[in-house]
């Protein structure tokens, strides 16, 4: 296909031709094609060959991310019909239960069908996924709400809403709202499955139960106007990136570079990107530009190399058009886009910590997609952050909200205090909470 190897500039098909030939192969003639890694460390080769779809990049992206992998080089090619994509993943952490059947099945759905082209860039949305409701009753312990997130995550169950309490008498009622990747909750079969795994992870004394939650909404937090303005602010400081985590070379460079050259196509806008190297970057960037309707058609990402003078920055290359066939000549719009990028790649998650009463409350926000969607892995992140200070979570949920005119989902943890860990008189161990699970969102330690 001419539009592929023009993008990939013929370098796609010499890296799938090297050394990872002898790896397993899972898809054969599929649209989604997987070379599995040979060895521990290696990278597996992703390559998805189908029809386009306006935001597909980004929504293969995201799915990626949920199944926590990280993206450590792409290649991307379209001519506005026919997409050729290139995704090289590594494991984020050894203790991830990586199942590369499902994470096939699932970017394959994705894949629109031959026949729903050529009228490029609508799209024809998937139905609503169903909701269930998973009840939990069991013994309190430190950690416990990351340890059954964890089993959910690697049963493929999304949680979209979670209410967690704590009985005087040391139990915990989880009430867990949820779909299904797999589309197969309503089975009986699956249902079985779910409360077995949790019942022989968790403990045989454990109260499993999974509703139909039919009617279900997202319900949206309500924050004080002066917490709300707080974590919702524009403007952030640069300081709030993993910094400590940096190479010395990149502490130098704490904003993003985004230029713009309009004189090396005559039909596209490039728009080359260097970046500290994060979780989600190439999601986030690839949801800004979807959410502001730039349509990318060529693209190559690229990680630092081990020595080289930009180790820990990440390179993007995107040859784009606006949604009218245009270049993004106008340098106010080049501005406007310029802006929310940074923003979205260096800052696209909110966290801060507030009393509530004689409580200590954790807040943790994300912007949501225009679509709808809320980003992935969060919740799972900031409890195995809370879990690594040892903290107890006496309460949680998740909530929308709308502030500085988009939609936000919003994390509510009630923390609770104790002797080895005081919350509500510590500045200290107030911004020790903030810093870990911040890094923990980034990336800096998973």
């Amino acid at each position: 296909m001419p539009v592929a190897s023009a993008a990939a500039g013929g370098g796609v098909g010499m890296v799938l031709g090297g050394g990872a030939a002898a790896a397993a192969v899972v898809g054969g003639d599929d649209a989604v094609v997987m070379q599995l890694a040979a060895a521990e460390g290696e990278e597996t080769v992703i390559t998805i060959n189908c029809p386009d779809q306006a935001g597909l990049g980004c929504d293969l992206c995201r799915t990626i991310l949920e199944f926590g992998l990280r993206i450590t080089r792409g290649d991307v090619s379209t001519d506005g019909h026919w997409c050729f994509v290139v995704f090289w993943v590594v494991p984020r952490s050894p203790s991830i239960k990586l199942q590369w059947v499902s994470l096939k099945n699932r970017l394959m759905s994705m894949c629109p069908s031959s026949y729903s082209i050529p009228f490029y860039p609508e799209i024809s949305q998937p139905g609503p996924s169903q909701f269930y409701l998973l009840k939990l009753l069991l013994a309190d312990r430190k950690g416990l709400l990351h340890d059954v997130t964890h089993i959910l995550s690697d049963l493929e169950l999304i949680i979209h809403r979670v209410k967690v309490s704590t009985t005087p008498d040391g139990r915990v009622v989880d009430l867990f709202f949820i779909t299904d990747g797999m589309e197969l909750l309503h089975t009986k079969e699956r249902q079985e499955e779910t409360c077995s795994t949790l019942i022989a992870t968790l403990g045989p004394s454990i109260s499993c139960e999974i509703l139909s939650a039919e009617g279900f909404q997202q319900g949206f937090s309500s924050l004080p106007p002066k917490i709300s303005e707080e974590l919702f602010r524009v403007e952030l400081a640069d300081s709030e990136m993993c910094s400590s985590s940096l190479s010395a070379e990149l502490k130098k460079v704490q904003t993003a570079t985004i230029n713009f050259d309009n004189s090396l196509s005559p039909a596209h806008t490039l728009v080359q990107i260097i970046c500290a190297d994060q979780k989600g970057l190439i999601y986030d960037i690839l949801r800004t530009l979807k959410d502001c309707n730039i349509q990318i058609f060529y693209g190559r990402f690229r990680s630092d190399k081990k020595g080289s003078v930009n180790k820990g920055l990440r390179e993007v290359d995107l040859f784009v058009k606006q949604v009218d066939g245009k270049k993004v000549i106008d340098s106010e719009k080049q501005d406007v886009l310029r802006s929310r990028l940074r923003s979205e790649m260096l800052h696209p998650l909110r966290v801060m910590i507030v009393s509530r009463g004689p409580d200590t409350e954790l807040l943790v926000a994300n912007p949501v997609e225009l679509s709808g969607k809320g980003r992935p892995r969060v919740f799972y992140d900031a409890t195995l952050a809370l879990k690594a200070l040892g903290i107890c979570i006496f309460s949680a949920e998740i909530g929308r909200q709308v502030a500085s005119e988009r939609q936000w989902e919003v994390y509510r943890f009630l923390l609770d205090d104790s002797k080895e860990f005081p919350l509500a008189n510590s500045v200290i161990n107030r911004n020790c909470v903030v810093d870990r699970v911040r890094k923990t969102l980034m990336g800096c330690y998973n």
